[in-house]
């Protein structure tokens, strides 16, 4: 092994490259050239705006107003304390899909969601469960 590759030149397992968070050398250039004038670059992307450039403005407009990530889901779940709750939640969240409450990439999100907390929710009673063993022991 050499680099922390293995014969066919591949990176072994565990071993990705470049250490996390490290650059790439080009890009590391491109920002030496840049740095001091970016000051300059920016009111100049301005100016141009101003004057009626559409490419530098839709530039600046995506700095001053980018476009959301990701959208508020209005939908109103049953409270959940337990697993079947969590069930009850799950096929609320195919009926709002069924009647176009939701859209389906909404509803594999809110699902995300619930299955997580169901997740919470059973490790919680197992816990809870677990400790009056454990105190029935001593």
């Amino acid at each position: 092994m050499k680099n922390g590759k293995n014969t066919d030149g591949q990176f072994t397992a565990g071993n990705s490259g470049r250490p996390k968070g490290s650059r790439n050398k080009a890009t590391l250039a491109i920002e030496s050239l840049l740095n001091g004038q970016l000051e300059a670059l920016t009111q100049t992307a301005i100016t141009r705006a101003l004057e009626g450039d559409s490419v530098a403005l839709r530039l600046c407009m995506e700095r001053i107003a980018p476009a959301p990530k990701d959208k508020p889901v209005i939908f109103g779940p049953p409270k959940m304390k337990s697993a079947v709750d969590a069930s009850k939640a799950a096929a609320g969240v195919l009926t709002a899909v069924s009647e176009g409450d939701l859209t389906p990439i909404e509803a594999t999100r809110v699902m995300g969601l619930i299955d997580s907390y169901r997740r919470t929710l059973e490790l919680t009673e197992i816990e809870s469960r677990l400790q009056v063993l454990e105190a029935d022991n001593e």
